[in-house]
């Protein structure tokens, strides 16, 4: 997979900021569970003593990274957020944001999260009010919060939205067995932006929890026909983690009926969009097909994460999408590995290191002075449909070998397990290999043990009998931890000599 954004790309992407000079991004961040510091969370991984402070400090750090290669550090303008925590202590949620910021001005959001013990009036202030912090500290200012938490006390995570621009009005959109929906509308500049903020029931590819997905697809459905009837150019931004491909039809044909593309009608062909018939455009299919991917599972390239637009951010009037600006925030030597996968969070070693299991999406939007509901933006290589097949990750691209560390050369005092290794592909050629009681493979690297897995079955059987019989192996790994243990993955068959 090619890469789609690398800083040349955000350089050049603020460079139209500034040509235009009426542009804004919005960004979609499934940041993989950000809860609070109270240790009172619906996890087990983060409640207390497994998730600390130290570790809430290390996750706000990192996403803050993340969004400051936006704008040269300021950020995005409009921020969709999937997996903020639904607050399990609500007596000690922050009512007043802006003065609780105002407030604690004079201390950094590391320094208030280094205290030891967390002063009480801290411990319970809500996730999002953290990344808030965060994000005034690191130059990232100016933000409203629009909350999806429902208040009902079973939500376990929640959508959010972050935005500059100020809030007209919000509601929730309550979906059975996920989160509900967030819809904000905005005042871009004097004109009427409808956001909405999605995270669909998980398991794209299962049966049973896409007739989930098919009531979430109804439900915001209703509402963009309510707007649509009301004004059928209205500028409509749907985003968030869908737990859907945008191909989701064609990818698991035994899915009668889609609620991203049957029911939504999230579709491929730009022009269409200029009709009556097919309303919005998914932003997915402006990337070459090699390159549609922000999150891995068993080896294929998926596509959860969405920014779907309306035709009225086509027109010449109010809110205007800006072609060809959709992009993967995929940063090589931040949040990707050395795979080109993303770099999810991880709680070992303590406090924690990573990002997420997604990659977020970047979209930039400008305001138009024409007002012609009647007149489309012209179009740079417009797409058709093209729902095309699943992309298999590359787990053997020829330089991944050639700089592969070999173990037998670590310096003696190496401590692979303080992070700096974390990701890094290994070599191996030993006979230090063995098989536990329990028919799992192991390998002793500097006096401690690590397991050796393959999430390929047959690579995992073909290797542990060669283990067995006493063989020299030979093979690659790719070091992390999986529920605490640390392992060598092998990614492919390639990487077993």
């Amino acid at each position: 997979m090619r890469p789609r954004l690398t800083l040349f790309l955000l350089s050049f992407l603020v460079s139209v900021s500034f040509a235009w000079g009426r542009s804004f991004t919005l960004v979609v961040y499934n940041v993989e569970n950000l809860f609070d510091a109270d240790g009172v969370a619906a996890y087990d991984d983060y409640q207390a003593p497994k998730y600390t402070p130290a570790h809430l400090a290390v996750k706000l750090a990192n996403i803050s990274r993340v969004l400051a290669t936006v704008d040269q550090g300021a950020g995005p303008d409009v921020i969709l957020f999937n997996e903020i925590e639904a607050d399990q202590t609500p007596d000690s949620t922050v009512k007043d944001v802006a003065a609780w910021l105002a407030a604690h001005e004079d201390r950094r959001y590391t320094e208030l999260l280094a205290q030891e013990p967390l002063p009480a009036e801290l411990a319970g202030v809500p996730a999002e009010a953290w990344l808030l912090k965060a994000l005034h500290d690191e130059g990232m200012r100016g933000y409203r919060i629009v909350d999806g938490d429902d208040r009902s006390g079973v939500l376990a995570v929640k959508c959010v939205i972050f935005s500059r621009f100020p809030v007209k009005r919000s509601r929730l959109h309550p979906i059975p067995n996920a989160r509900p929906i967030v819809e904000a509308e905005l005042d871009v500049r004097g004109h009427a932006l409808f956001v909405f903020n999605n995270h669909w029931k998980s398991g794209a590819s299962n049966l049973e929890t896409e007739v989930d997905r098919r009531v979430a697809g109804r439900v915001l459905r209703a509402r963009l026909d309510e707007i649509l009837a009301t004004d059928a150019n209205a500028d409509i931004v749907v985003g968030g983690d869908l737990n859907s491909h945008y191909n989701q039809k064609v990818r698991y044909r035994d899915l009668r009926e889609t609620g991203i593309n049957d029911i939504l009608g999230s579709q491929g062909n730009e022009l269409a969009i200029r009709g009556k018939e097919r309303d919005l455009y998914n932003l997915w299919f402006e990337l070459p097909s090699d390159a549609r991917g922000s999150d891995v599972f068993r080896g294929e390239w998926g596509t959860l994460m969405h920014v779907i637009l309306s035709r009225g951010l086509y027109d010449m009037r109010g809110v205007q999408y800006e072609d060809n600006s959709f992009a993967v925030m995929k940063i090589p030597g931040l949040n990707s590995d050395s795979l080109g996968i993303p770099q999810r969070w991880k709680p070992y070693p303590a406090p924690g290191m990573g990002f997420s299991d997604h990659f977020p999406l970047i979209a930039r939007f400008r305001t138009v002075p024409d007002n012609r509901a009647d007149r489309w933006m012209p179009l740079v290589r417009p797409t058709t449909d093209d729902t095309s097949s699943v992309i298999k990750v590359d787990y053997a691209p020829v330089d991944l070998f050639q700089n592969a560390l070999s173990v037998a050369e670590l310096p003696k005092d190496a401590d692979l397990r303080d992070g700096t290794y974390n990701g890094k592909i290994f070599y191996f050629e030993t006979s230090a290999a063995y098989v536990n009681d329990r028919g799992h493979v192991k390998v002793k690297v500097l006096g401690r043990d690590y397991d050796v897995f393959s999430h390929r079955k047959e690579i995992r059987d073909a290797f542990r009998e060669r283990v067995r019989v006493g063989e020299t192996v030979r093979f690659y790994g790719e070091l992390g931890t999986f529920k605490g243990n640390w392992q060598f993955v092998i990614q492919g068959k390639e990487w077993v000599k």
